[in-house]
Protein backbone atom coordinates (compact mmCIF):
# COMPACT_ATOMS: atom_id res chain seq x y z
CA UNK A 1 0.00 0.00 0.00
CA UNK A 2 1.33 3.40 -1.01
CA UNK A 3 -0.15 6.68 0.09
CA UNK A 4 -0.91 9.38 -2.27
CA UNK A 5 -0.90 12.75 -1.84
CA UNK A 6 -3.13 15.47 -5.18
CA UNK A 7 -3.15 18.77 -5.50
CA UNK A 8 -6.58 19.23 -6.45
CA UNK A 9 -8.40 22.38 -8.43
CA UNK A 10 -12.10 22.81 -8.87
CA UNK A 11 -14.95 25.35 -9.76
CA UNK A 12 -17.80 24.78 -6.95
CA UNK A 13 -20.54 26.15 -8.68
CA UNK A 14 -22.46 22.91 -8.75
CA UNK A 15 -21.02 21.30 -5.95
CA UNK A 16 -22.35 20.82 -2.88
CA UNK A 17 -19.09 21.76 -1.41
CA UNK A 18 -15.98 19.09 -0.50
CA UNK A 19 -17.52 16.64 1.58
CA UNK A 20 -19.36 13.29 0.55
CA UNK A 21 -23.31 13.90 1.20
CA UNK A 22 -25.87 11.44 0.37
CA UNK A 23 -27.98 11.83 -3.02
CA UNK A 24 -25.74 15.23 -3.47
CA UNK A 25 -23.19 15.80 -6.29
CA UNK A 26 -19.61 16.82 -4.19
CA UNK A 27 -16.55 17.11 -4.85
CA UNK A 28 -15.13 14.60 -2.60
CA UNK A 29 -17.29 11.70 -4.05
CA UNK A 30 -17.12 12.25 -7.76
CA UNK A 31 -12.84 11.62 -7.13
CA UNK A 32 -13.89 8.88 -4.92
CA UNK A 33 -15.85 7.61 -7.87
CA UNK A 34 -13.04 8.27 -10.14
CA UNK A 35 -11.00 6.30 -7.89
CA UNK A 36 -13.16 3.58 -7.30
CA UNK A 37 -13.15 3.04 -11.22
CA UNK A 38 -9.62 2.64 -11.02
CA UNK A 39 -9.46 0.30 -8.20
CA UNK A 40 -12.05 -1.81 -8.86
CA UNK A 41 -13.11 -1.28 -5.18
CA UNK A 42 -13.99 1.36 -3.04
CA UNK A 43 -11.17 4.15 -1.51
CA UNK A 44 -12.07 7.08 0.64
CA UNK A 45 -10.40 10.19 0.03
CA UNK A 46 -9.33 12.80 2.85
CA UNK A 47 -9.32 16.32 2.15
CA UNK A 48 -7.33 19.18 3.56
CA UNK A 49 -10.78 21.44 4.27
CA UNK A 50 -14.21 21.28 3.89
CA UNK A 51 -15.52 24.08 1.34
CA UNK A 52 -18.84 25.01 1.46
CA UNK A 53 -21.55 24.64 -1.61
CA UNK A 54 -20.07 27.11 -4.70
CA UNK A 55 -16.66 27.54 -3.00
CA UNK A 56 -13.91 27.05 -5.51
CA UNK A 57 -10.41 25.61 -5.09
CA UNK A 58 -7.28 26.22 -6.62
CA UNK A 59 -5.04 24.22 -4.15
CA UNK A 60 -6.61 21.47 -2.17
CA UNK A 61 -4.90 19.61 -0.47
CA UNK A 62 -6.63 15.15 -0.33
CA UNK A 63 -4.67 11.91 0.11
CA UNK A 64 -5.85 8.46 -0.47
CA UNK A 65 -4.05 4.92 -0.11
CA UNK A 66 -3.67 3.08 -2.98
CA UNK A 67 -3.04 -0.67 -3.49
CA UNK A 68 -2.27 -0.32 -7.70
CA UNK A 69 1.47 -1.29 -7.61
CA UNK A 70 1.78 -0.46 -11.49
CA UNK A 71 0.77 3.31 -11.55
CA UNK A 72 3.71 5.74 -11.05
CA UNK A 73 2.52 8.37 -8.33
CA UNK A 74 2.77 11.37 -10.72
CA UNK A 75 0.95 9.21 -13.58
CA UNK A 76 -2.37 9.52 -11.13
CA UNK A 77 -2.77 13.04 -12.44
CA UNK A 78 -3.80 12.15 -16.15
CA UNK A 79 -4.86 9.12 -15.07
CA UNK A 80 -7.49 10.48 -12.67
CA UNK A 81 -8.21 13.58 -15.13
CA UNK A 82 -9.68 11.17 -17.81
CA UNK A 83 -11.64 10.03 -15.08
CA UNK A 84 -13.48 13.05 -13.90
CA UNK A 85 -15.86 16.36 -15.36
CA UNK A 86 -13.73 19.34 -16.29
CA UNK A 87 -14.77 21.58 -13.75
CA UNK A 88 -12.57 19.00 -11.13
CA UNK A 89 -8.69 18.68 -12.14
CA UNK A 90 -5.53 17.16 -10.41
CA UNK A 91 -3.02 19.32 -10.29
CA UNK A 92 -0.23 17.32 -8.96
CA UNK A 93 -0.10 13.80 -7.34
CA UNK A 94 3.30 12.36 -5.04
CA UNK A 95 3.73 9.51 -2.51
CA UNK A 96 3.84 10.52 0.40
CA UNK A 97 4.71 8.90 4.53
CA UNK A 98 2.28 6.01 5.27
CA UNK A 99 1.11 8.16 8.12
CA UNK A 100 -0.12 11.39 6.15
CA UNK A 101 -3.10 12.51 6.92
CA UNK A 102 -4.46 15.57 4.58
CA UNK A 103 -6.03 17.47 7.03
CA UNK A 104 -4.52 16.77 10.70
CA UNK A 105 -1.20 17.38 9.23
CA UNK A 106 -1.75 20.89 7.57
CA UNK A 107 -0.38 23.38 9.38
CA UNK A 108 -2.38 26.28 7.48
CA UNK A 109 -4.42 27.15 5.14
CA UNK A 110 -5.03 30.19 2.94
CA UNK A 111 -8.00 31.53 1.24
CA UNK A 112 -8.90 34.01 -1.37
CA UNK A 113 -11.95 35.84 -1.55
CA UNK A 114 -12.21 38.18 -5.42
CA UNK A 115 -14.01 41.43 -6.17
CA UNK A 116 -15.04 43.25 -9.12
CA UNK A 117 -15.05 47.10 -7.69
CA UNK A 118 -16.61 49.91 -9.43
CA UNK A 119 -17.32 48.45 -12.69
CA UNK A 120 -20.07 45.89 -14.37
CA UNK A 121 -18.71 42.25 -14.11
CA UNK A 122 -18.66 40.05 -17.33
CA UNK A 123 -20.65 37.41 -17.04
CA UNK A 124 -17.66 34.67 -16.69
CA UNK A 125 -16.54 36.60 -13.96
CA UNK A 126 -19.67 36.49 -12.11
CA UNK A 127 -19.01 32.34 -11.23
CA UNK A 128 -16.07 33.77 -9.67
CA UNK A 129 -16.05 37.15 -7.81
CA UNK A 130 -18.71 39.29 -6.31
CA UNK A 131 -19.93 42.62 -7.78
CA UNK A 132 -19.10 45.69 -5.60
CA UNK A 133 -20.44 49.08 -7.02
CA UNK A 134 -17.62 51.18 -4.78
CA UNK A 135 -14.34 50.90 -4.46
CA UNK A 136 -13.26 50.37 -0.89
CA UNK A 137 -9.98 51.86 0.69
CA UNK A 138 -7.69 49.62 0.43
CA UNK A 139 -5.67 51.31 3.40
CA UNK A 140 -8.80 51.21 5.84
CA UNK A 141 -9.60 47.78 4.85
CA UNK A 142 -6.04 46.60 5.99
CA UNK A 143 -6.12 48.59 9.04
CA UNK A 144 -8.77 46.51 10.12
CA UNK A 145 -6.70 43.08 8.97
CA UNK A 146 -4.03 43.99 11.24
CA UNK A 147 -6.76 43.40 14.42
CA UNK A 148 -6.80 39.72 13.51
CA UNK A 149 -3.42 38.62 13.24
CA UNK A 150 -2.54 36.11 15.96
CA UNK A 151 -4.21 33.83 18.32
CA UNK A 152 -7.99 35.22 18.13
CA UNK A 153 -10.75 34.74 19.54
CA UNK A 154 -12.91 34.53 16.68
CA UNK A 155 -16.78 33.83 17.55
CA UNK A 156 -18.12 37.15 15.79
CA UNK A 157 -17.54 35.36 12.98
CA UNK A 158 -18.67 32.18 13.93
CA UNK A 159 -21.94 30.96 12.02
CA UNK A 160 -24.59 28.93 13.38
CA UNK A 161 -24.88 25.70 13.19
CA UNK A 162 -24.00 23.47 10.20
CA UNK A 163 -26.52 22.41 8.26
CA UNK A 164 -27.04 19.47 5.11
CA UNK A 165 -27.71 15.96 4.90
CA UNK A 166 -24.29 15.00 6.56
CA UNK A 167 -24.17 17.66 9.37
CA UNK A 168 -20.54 18.65 8.46
CA UNK A 169 -21.29 20.75 5.53
CA UNK A 170 -18.87 22.66 6.01
CA UNK A 171 -15.19 24.18 7.29
CA UNK A 172 -12.12 23.33 9.00
CA UNK A 173 -13.58 23.66 12.70
CA UNK A 174 -12.19 20.75 14.62
CA UNK A 175 -13.57 21.05 17.77
CA UNK A 176 -15.67 23.58 20.18
CA UNK A 177 -13.13 26.46 20.17
CA UNK A 178 -13.58 29.41 18.17
CA UNK A 179 -9.61 30.63 18.89
CA UNK A 180 -7.88 30.90 15.65
CA UNK A 181 -3.95 31.52 15.29
CA UNK A 182 -4.46 34.07 11.69
CA UNK A 183 -0.89 34.47 10.39
CA UNK A 184 -1.79 36.99 7.47
CA UNK A 185 -4.45 39.12 6.45
CA UNK A 186 -4.68 41.57 3.69
CA UNK A 187 -6.60 43.31 0.73
CA UNK A 188 -4.77 44.00 -2.88
CA UNK A 189 -5.13 44.37 -6.03
CA UNK A 190 -4.96 41.76 -8.69
CA UNK A 191 -5.39 43.70 -12.29
CA UNK A 192 -8.66 44.88 -12.36
CA UNK A 193 -9.89 42.89 -9.39
CA UNK A 194 -9.77 43.60 -5.56
CA UNK A 195 -8.40 40.25 -3.46
CA UNK A 196 -8.79 39.68 0.53
CA UNK A 197 -6.55 37.13 1.39
CA UNK A 198 -6.34 35.21 5.03
CA UNK A 199 -4.26 32.49 6.26
CA UNK A 200 -4.87 30.86 9.74
CA UNK A 201 -4.18 27.44 10.91
CA UNK A 202 -7.81 26.31 10.86
CA UNK A 203 -11.40 28.32 9.92
CA UNK A 204 -14.67 28.02 11.85
CA UNK A 205 -17.17 27.39 8.77
CA UNK A 206 -17.90 30.82 6.78
CA UNK A 207 -15.76 32.26 8.58
CA UNK A 208 -13.61 33.94 5.64
CA UNK A 209 -17.26 35.36 4.39
CA UNK A 210 -18.34 36.55 7.23
CA UNK A 211 -14.71 38.49 7.77
CA UNK A 212 -14.91 40.10 3.92
CA UNK A 213 -18.52 41.01 4.82
CA UNK A 214 -18.04 42.69 8.17
CA UNK A 215 -15.14 44.86 7.03
CA UNK A 216 -16.84 46.03 3.89
CA UNK A 217 -19.44 46.39 5.92
CA UNK A 218 -17.60 48.97 8.24
CA UNK A 219 -15.31 49.87 5.70
CA UNK A 220 -18.74 51.42 4.08
CA UNK A 221 -19.53 53.61 7.40
CA UNK A 222 -15.78 54.85 7.56
CA UNK A 223 -15.75 53.49 10.96
CA UNK A 224 -12.44 53.66 12.94
CA UNK A 225 -9.82 50.14 13.60
CA UNK A 226 -10.29 51.42 17.28
CA UNK A 227 -13.96 50.73 17.57
CA UNK A 228 -13.84 47.72 14.91
CA UNK A 229 -11.05 46.45 17.34
CA UNK A 230 -13.67 46.36 20.44
CA UNK A 231 -16.41 44.77 17.84
CA UNK A 232 -14.86 42.17 17.55
CA UNK A 233 -13.74 41.40 20.90
CA UNK A 234 -17.17 41.49 21.88
CA UNK A 235 -17.34 38.11 20.33
CA UNK A 236 -21.03 39.19 19.29
CA UNK A 237 -22.45 37.52 16.10
CA UNK A 238 -25.09 40.76 15.97
CA UNK A 239 -22.38 43.20 15.73
CA UNK A 240 -20.55 40.89 12.20
CA UNK A 241 -21.67 42.19 8.93
CA UNK A 242 -23.35 40.30 6.36
CA UNK A 243 -22.05 36.75 5.36
CA UNK A 244 -21.01 36.80 1.79
CA UNK A 245 -21.89 34.66 -0.97
CA UNK A 246 -19.57 31.64 -1.76
CA UNK A 247 -18.70 32.36 -5.62
CA UNK A 248 -15.84 34.53 -4.76
CA UNK A 249 -14.11 32.42 -2.73
CA UNK A 250 -11.22 30.46 -2.95
CA UNK A 251 -9.22 27.57 -0.69
CA UNK A 252 -5.90 28.67 -2.29
CA UNK A 253 -3.04 26.76 -0.69
CA UNK A 254 -2.80 24.17 1.84
CA UNK A 255 0.62 24.34 3.93
CA UNK A 256 2.66 21.55 5.70
CA UNK A 257 5.15 22.86 7.04
CA UNK A 258 8.49 20.87 5.51
CA UNK A 259 8.53 18.71 2.16
CA UNK A 260 5.63 15.80 1.91
CA UNK A 261 6.67 13.98 -1.47
CA UNK A 262 8.93 11.40 -1.05
CA UNK A 263 8.75 10.14 -4.71
CA UNK A 264 7.16 11.73 -7.50
CA UNK A 265 7.56 8.65 -10.40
Amino acid sequence: MRTIKLLIAYDGTDFCGWQRQAGQRTVQAVIETALEQMHRHPVTLTGAGRTDSGVHAAGQAAGFRTDIETIKPNRFVPALNGLLSPDVRILESCEVQPDFHARFDARKRTYRYYFICGRQALPHESRYALQLWHSPRIELLNAYCRLLLGERDCSIFAASERSGASGKSGSDDTGKSRSRYISHAAFFTDGSRLVFEISANAFLWKMVRSIAGTFLHYEERDTPPELLRDIIASGSRDCAGPTLPPQGLFLWKVDYGVPLCVRAE
